[in-house]
């Protein structure tokens, strides 16, 4: 009789989500006790796990279904309620109910998007996100906790403006806006020498002001959802904006996928 299949799970692409899954925490609970900066580092230290752990598992073969779930698990912890609970104890507390309603739509907003992603496998067009990415978001309110910090503005000074844009963040989360994914790029091809020198040059602007330049960038990113919407289609409806999409939409739409595959079996979410 043949063998039967040991069971178990792999240990590495796993240990890297778990790491990622301990960032997230490790940020609500940085958050508690009023160590925002902490928080919101460990936010986009855990982008970083999420981003090794699939690529890993892809790398040596190790994908499975429980890796795959546990990584969604995983990121609705770091992506999802972390940067809520960091972003409404940093600036949204004066606001009252105003403030916590503003982080509960970046928490359905993250838990939408990974609901809807698990239901759409299959389907993508790998050259773009449907919607803002869970990771892209979460560095996005991150980001503005980290800079309000770095140069001692009180979040709740400006809770007003911090309650917007993480509710904001939330609903691009699960809007039809295509983000770039970067897909295309081939990353195992030749490059001129200059290539590796403007990298250098992008880790020394980034190192002079990570917190400003980090935010800024992904500002910028979460902009261009839109702006690419709005000038791929020539008469804009409301599918192109939120809601379910059709046959009919595909053909004024470029696309209306998740995003890259995740080598665990999943996608960006």
């Amino acid at each position: 009789m043949p063998e039967s299949k040991r069971k178990g799970i792999y240990l590495l692409p796993n240990l890297l989500t778990t790491g990622g899954l301990f960032s997230g925490f490790y940020a609500v609970v940085s958050a508690m006790n009023g160590h925002f900066e902490a928080a919101a580092i460990a936010i986009f230290v855990a982008m970083l796990f999420d981003g090794l752990d699939g690529r890993v598992a892809r790398m040596t073969n190790t994908q499975s279904d429980f890796g795959a779930e546990y990584d969604s698990m995983a990121d609705m912890v770091s992506f999802g309620i972390a940067p809520a609970l960091v972003s409404y104890t940093w600036g949204l507390t004066e606001l009252g109910k105003l403030g916590w309603l503003a982080a509960f739509i970046y928490v359905a907003g993250a838990a939408l998007r990974l609901a809807r992603f698990n239901t759409q496998i299959g389907t993508a067009d790998k050259r773009y996100f449907q919607g803002l990415a869970s990771p892209a978001a979460a560095a996005l309110v991150a980001g503005l906790v980290w800079v309000g910090v770095d140069y001692d503005i009180s979040g709740e000074d400006y809770g007003l403006l911090v309650a917007l844009l993480t509710a904001a963040a939330g609903l691009l989360m699960i809007s039809n806006f295509k983000y770039n994914s970067f897909k295309e790029v081939n990353w195992h091809g030749k490059v001129p020498f200059v290539a590796l020198l403007v990298v250098m040059l992008v880790f020394v602007v980034v190192a002079t002001a990570p917190s400003l330049v980090l935010f800024i960038a992904f500002l910028l990113y979460t902009i261009a959802g839109p702006v690419n919407t709005f000038r791929s289609v020539d008469k804009v409806k409301l599918e192109h904006v939120v809601g379910d999409t059709d046959d009919n939409h595909d053909a004024d739409f470029d696309s209306d996928a998740p995003g890259e595959d995740k080598p665990d079996g999943k996608q960006e979410k």
